[in-house]
């Protein structure tokens, strides 16, 4: 199995979401006198908030009147009143209107393209019980490139047909820019629920059950300055796209792709059926905190190929059980950070250290895992984000230059330093005074190292592609490990972890770990199980 492939299997090969029993394992932890611990300081210290965030202090946004619920009773003075029923002849393009929905079921007409195109600036507010059905007849429910859009207290669903509109989005279709959506339900549609443009706000949103994912945040031009807020995103991937399509990294809470900004803060996601949140293919400048991930299928969190990020304070709880067993030696983890560093050339917050700090894990299948593929680079043919290169120096490097002709001789130093250039990098990762708990038991029967059950680790594996790539033999595995300035620090590890360092499969002891691998001089192991 190639290192391309083996990533596939493990990030990418979905079934379905084990839901539920987050909130009851967290309650069982605090009552059991579980704290978060920073051991910067002392492994008696505790992080007051974090009991409080596993109780209490995620979003809940789904079904609930408060956050849903406060759309205008009746017609605010000035808005176009859109009645109940057939909206069809409704004119939308009017710039700068506001458009108030009446209690009741809208619809669109009968045409599958039957759809809103809003004018530039203009508002939908929705009244209690206002929903916009597109019945498994409309495609999409907003779209158009009109700027500025706000959608506020409505329920809309139902859009797309069974297994259509795959990589499609029905809330702002085209990826418009300025788009805000708050206080609104987005569930049981096909492809995305909503499409994510430049400086477009997901705010008290509800994401549950869309076919594909959640959001999508994709644009030709690639979006920017995104903030995604006090979201429960829930459910998605309904159709189980990983099972019908292996190996296409298509679904899931949300996707990432090509963003330069984004801060996602205080979100519940949860019961997703693949990866919780995907960051893939030169995102940059994340903001990834204050969030619960709950019983996702796959991996909670997923950063690939990206840049320069901030993960912290954030809570995971039992995810990855799903997928976990299907990848037996190769840990599927809460985090995954694949081929993704910060790096200073790209000009975004977080470029000197990517840093995954004060974190809190609970019996999730593994850890965090820093990765990062031998055989994947900008111009490989192992490279699944194919017509993408890396962003450290695009007038230097790019698809033309990181050839085979460019690549099969290059070594560290040259001028240019394609060897460099050329390769997204796991580098400057700094996973400090975070929190890992884990008992076998509660995770699954399947639960065993040999399952790649229980790891925390930084690894990479043989360079296998003697025909062109220069990273060969054990080249990539020395840089990951030794050489790119990933260090583990200040960790409290509680329960029965194992650890994976240097190569694919290579498991290591506490001392070895903590004093030559991980660095992790100042973390504490205690083998009670919590």
């Amino acid at each position: 199995m190639t290192g391309d492939q083996r990533t596939e299997v493990k990030a990418r090969s979905r079934r379905r979401a084990v839901v539920g029993g987050a909130l009851v394992v967290a309650l069982a932890l605090i009552a059991a006198g579980v704290t978060w611990l920073t051991a910067k300081s002392s492994p008696k210290a505790t992080h007051a908030a974090a009991p409080t965030a596993l109780a209490s202090d995620h979003v809940r946004v789904c079904g609930s009147r408060s956050a849903l619920g406060g759309g205008p009773a009746v017609r605010p003075a000035g808005a176009v009143s859109v009645p109940a029923g057939d909206d069809s002849q409704i004119d939308w393009k009017h710039a700068h209107a506001t458009y108030w929905f009446a209690p009741g079921i809208h619809t669109l007409g009968p045409g599958k393209y039957s759809q809103i195109q809003p004018g530039a600036g203009s508002t939908f507010i929705g009244a209690p019980g206002a929903i916009l059905d597109g019945r498994q007849v409309n495609y999409y429910a907003f779209t158009g490139n009109a700027p500025d859009v706000t959608i506020s207290y409505l329920t809309i669903e139902k859009f797309g047909t069974l297994g259509g509109d795959f990589n499609q989005g029905v809330v702002n279709a085209s990826s418009a820019t300025g788009w805000t959506i708050d206080h609104t339900t987005v569930q049981d549609n096909a492809g995305a629920g909503v499409m994510l443009g430049s400086r477009n706000i997901l705010r008290y949103d509800c994401l549950l059950k869309n076919q594909q994912y959640g959001f999508n945040a994709y644009s030709v031009s690639g979006p920017d300055r995104l903030t995604l807020a006090d979201n429960e995103i829930a459910e998605n991937d309904t159709y189980n796209w990983e099972q019908r399509d292996p190996g296409c990294g298509c679904s899931g809470g949300g996707k990432f792709w090509d963003v330069n900004g984004a801060n996602v803060v205080g979100n519940w996601v949860y019961g997703n059926h693949n990866v919780g949140i995907w960051a893939d293919t030169n995102n940059r400048g994340f903001d990834i905190s204050d969030n619960y991930f709950a019983d996702n299928y796959a991996e909670a969190l997923i950063y690939e190929i990206s840049y320069n990020a901030r993960i912290a304070d954030n809570v995971f709880v039992r995810n990855a059980i799903g997928a976990g067993p299907s990848s037996p030696g190769f840990p599927t983890p809460a985090i995954y950070i694949s081929e993704s560093g910060s790096d200073t050339s790209v000009a975004t917050d977080y470029n000197q250290s990517f840093q995954i700090t004060r974190n809190m894990f609970i019996n999730n299948w593994s850890g965090v895992i820093l990765w990062e593929n031998s055989n994947r680079f900008c111009g490989s043919p192992y490279n699944t984000s194919s017509g993408t290169c890396t962003l450290v120096d695009p007038a230097v490097a790019n698809i033309r230059s990181c050839s085979k002709a460019h690549l099969k001789h290059a070594a560290p130093g040259q001028t240019p330093d394609y060897y460099d250039l050329c390769r997204w990098k796991t580098q400057n990762v700094d996973v400090a005074d975070n929190h890992f708990s884990f008992d076998p038991a509660a995770v699954s029967t399947d639960c065993s190292a040999s399952r790649g059950c229980g790891y925390v680790g930084v690894f990479s594996e043989y360079g296998s592609d003697p025909s062109w790539s220069p990273y060969q033999g054990t080249a990539v595995e020395y840089h990951i490990t030794f050489g790119q300035h990933n260090h583990f620090t200040g960790n409290v590890y509680s329960g029965p972890w194992k650890f994976m360092a240097l190569a694919d499969g290579e498991t290591v002891s506490w001392s070895a770990w903590r004093g030559h691998y991980g660095e992790d001089t100042d973390s504490v192991l205690t083998q009670a199980i919590p």
